[in-house]
């Protein structure tokens, strides 16, 4: 089972703690000792940097590697007992007591969690009064990241109501929860028992969520490769062909594509492979007259009778 977000994010402190007591420790070894894969290790490198001891951006782990040893360049500046300015000491005060009040968070982390703010509170002194005045509300996306976490950790399965913009409807599944991650957006790779197969689902199109009894058995699979991107077509899906204007060159930084071809008018002519092809209808409406399916015919066919039904809907308006 892939460990959560939570137990990543533990796995982050601990390797903190573990590289500075190891200078030049060698990738194989801290990931055999951590338990991952060298590519998930890397994957945690990549984001250290990003962490510090100052929510300005000063004062971030200088950490990189040369893909054989891990070096750590400035341990002791980072090491220095934390001075909390007043905003610093209220944003973190008023995100712990938000996540605490998270349904479907273990007792074990809200515990620890509760233990952390009130010694926050005590270092904080006067700051602590004035984030006391301030309250954070969770959209539906926290929620269902709370109850998809719950589940991984209590291998329970779970019911969702799912919107799909590809097909624009509605429908209800059970899956079996294998992983959270994140792209952009935050995903849940599942199971799932309707279509039997491993699907991915964005947490903030989850219209509804439920925790169920029965005990989630996902397959053994192996884990895909995230390193590329969430979207990975294969050489099998179907080949579709979009032209775009000046304004439309944004289609091949956002999908995957196997050529861009310059045109004329400063445009492109975009080949991309997808397993399902009618999901770029909504790419074609979107364009507008920045861009056209240009092949398959049928696809580009049915984009323009989308076109055509959603204009004539503001015919007597």
């Amino acid at each position: 089972m892939a460990a959560n977000a939570i137990d990543q994010t533990r796995r982050m402190l601990s390797l903190v703690t573990y590289l500075r007591e190891r200078p030049g420790a060698h990738v194989a070894d801290v990931a055999r000792a951590f338990g991952i894969t060298e590519d998930e290790l890397i994957s945690d490198l990549d984001v250290l940097p990003m962490c510090g001891t100052s929510f300005r951006g000063g004062d971030l782990l200088d950490i990189d590697t040369d893909g054989d040893r891990i070096w750590w360049h400035n341990p002791d500046d980072v090491a220095a007992p934390l001075r909390l300015a007043a905003d610093e000491a209220t944003a973190l005060l008023v995100a712990a007591r938000a996540v605490a009040t998270l349904p479907g968070l273990r007792e074990s982390d809200r515990d620890a969690l509760v233990r952390a703010t009130a010694k926050l509170e005590a270092a904080a002194g006067e700051a602590a009064g004035a984030s006391s005045r301030l309250s954070v509300t969770f959209e539906s996306e926290g929620g269902v990241f709370a109850e998809v976490d719950r589940a991984i950790s209590e291998r329970r399965r779970l019911w969702v109501r799912y919107y799909s913009p590809a097909r624009d409807e509605l429908t209800e599944r059970e899956v079996d929860p294998i992983r959270l991650f994140a792209v952009g957006h935050t995903y849940m790779e599942a199971w799932c028992r309707l279509s039997e197969a491993r699907r991915t689902f964005r947490l903030d199109r989850v219209v509804e969520i439920r925790l169920l009894d029965e005990h989630a058995a996902p397959p053994e699979l192996e884990l895909r490769d995230l390193s590329e991107g969430l979207v990975q077509p294969s050489a099998d899906d179907p080949e579709v062909v979009v032209e775009v204007g000046p304004g439309g060159r944004w289609v091949a930084e956002y999908y995957p594509h196997d050529r861009a071809e310059e045109l004329p008018d400063g445009g492109l002519r975009i080949t991309l492979r997808t397993p399902d092809p009618a999901s770029l209808r909504r790419l074609a409406l979107r364009l507008g007259s920045d861009g056209r399916i240009v092949a398959p015919r049928e696809l580009a066919d049915s984009a323009r009778e989308a076109a055509t039904a959603a204009l004539s809907a503001y015919e007597g308006v």
